[in-house]
């Protein structure tokens, strides 16, 4: 497994974006959340979202990487907005910006930190963004799933 590359300038974001020409020709795979609230055997309550982490998978039709993972921790919001089979969801370019110690991640290219709050597509704000290439998770064959 490849090593995670942390996201936290604009000359990492700009690599990333670089490394996967700013998502051009991709589509989003998959989609895992962790709060790390739990209920335990017991019953007992752990309430506390302390973890929140969403992990993306992307796959790509190009080379090196194919695919890629995208951690976002502490996320602030995540919202989703999947076309319905009518339509392709491909992305045709994506936008990433860093504002006021978050990152955000929009499924659109060429958005302004002004236009991120009335974006109605899909958008991830959180604290902190790792990423690493993952060729093998290319394919349909599911990555997040229950055992």
């Amino acid at each position: 497994m490849n090593m995670w590359n942390s996201i936290s300038s604009e000359q990492d974001l700009s690599i990333l974006m670089s490394t996967v020409c700013a998502f051009h020709d991709s589509c989003i795979k998959e989609i895992k959340y962790t709060s790390g609230a739990y209920v335990d055997n017991d019953l007992t309550m752990y309430p506390v979202n302390d973890l929140r982490a969403l992990k993306m998978i992307i796959q790509r039709q190009f080379d090196n990487p194919s695919a890629i993972e995208l951690e976002f921790l502490g996320l602030k919001y995540f919202r989703l907005s999947p076309c319905d089979e009518q339509y392709t969801c491909e992305l045709h370019d994506a936008t990433m910006l860093l504002k006021d110690g978050y990152v955000f991640w929009c499924d659109c290219g060429g958005l302004t930190v002004a236009e991120l709050e009335q974006y109605s597509g899909t958008i991830v704000c959180a604290s902190k963004l790792r990423w690493r290439a993952v060729n093998e998770y290319i394919g349909a064959k599911e990555v997040y799933k229950s055992i």
